[in-house]
């Protein structure tokens, strides 16, 4: 009988220890910013500290203060970037705002103007929100069709003021001005710092480029229209 009783409260303990490692690496799984181990970690450029949380050192949380939460100017577009594809971004990220170190949060707003258009490109490391403000956006992405990796599926649709969008993490995703009037749209991060990979010109505009040969048949194109893309998205 006690042999039993040992036997069944060995079992439960073992259960439950299974349940919660089982939780745990759960957890990391679906997280993406590390959850804050404490209430604040303002980011500091510091170089003498040897703590570090996400990539940044934090400052003394006895010495933060509100503006280490606030930003302003968001009302306002930033900068063009690149000129020709009719787009500004204004970034509000950690590195602009140090008190949403560890939070994993960003926001960011997009300007594009008539036709203009924010080339195929990622973020590694957060899912995007979108809410357009004004005007009309095309957004779309590209799933991997999981029985062919050489076909894909895309999903789209126009957005209009007040409509939502959502881009899963990593994807390829593209958005695109179909109106004849500016357009803006928000866009938030679960991320501090998503990241941003513009396609196009990390392929043909890499430092060292990327063999000819690779992408003449990557992409089954004649080694001049290769030639030509490496010079248009090299520019600076």
């Amino acid at each position: 009988m006690i042999k039993s009783q040992i036997i069944i409260t060995m079992t439960m303990a073992f259960l439950i220890i299974t349940i919660v490692i089982t939780a745990y690496f759960s957890s990391l799984a679906s997280a993406y910013d590390l959850d804050p181990p404490q209430d604040l970690c303002v980011a500091v450029e510091d170089s003498n500290t040897s703590v570090l949380m996400n990539g940044k050192a934090c400052k003394d949380p006895k010495l933060a203060t509100a503006d280490d939460f606030f930003a302003s100017g968001f009302n306002e577009s930033g900068p063009p970037i690149p000129n020709y594809l009719g787009f500004a971004v204004n970034i509000l990220n950690v590195n602009r705002m140090p008190g949403l170190n560890t939070l994993g949060i960003s926001i960011v707003r997009a300007d594009l103007e008539p036709f203009g258009l924010i080339s195929p490109h990622i973020h590694p490391r957060g899912n995007e929100l979108i809410l357009v403000l004004e005007g009309i956006l095309y957004v779309g992405f590209t799933v991997p069709d999981p029985g062919n990796p050489f076909k894909s599926r895309l999903f789209e649709k126009i957005l209009n003021p007040g409509d939502v969008f959502v881009i899963p993490q990593s994807l390829i995703h593209v958005q695109y001005n179909l109106g004849t009037t500016n357009t803006t749209a928000l866009s938030c991060f679960n991320s501090q710092n998503p990241g941003v990979h513009m396609i196009p010109f990390q392929l043909f505009g890499s430092n060292p480029p990327i063999l000819d040969d690779v992408l003449v048949k990557g992409f089954r194109l004649d080694k001049k229209v290769v030639e030509h893309l490496r010079a248009q998205f090299s520019r600076k």
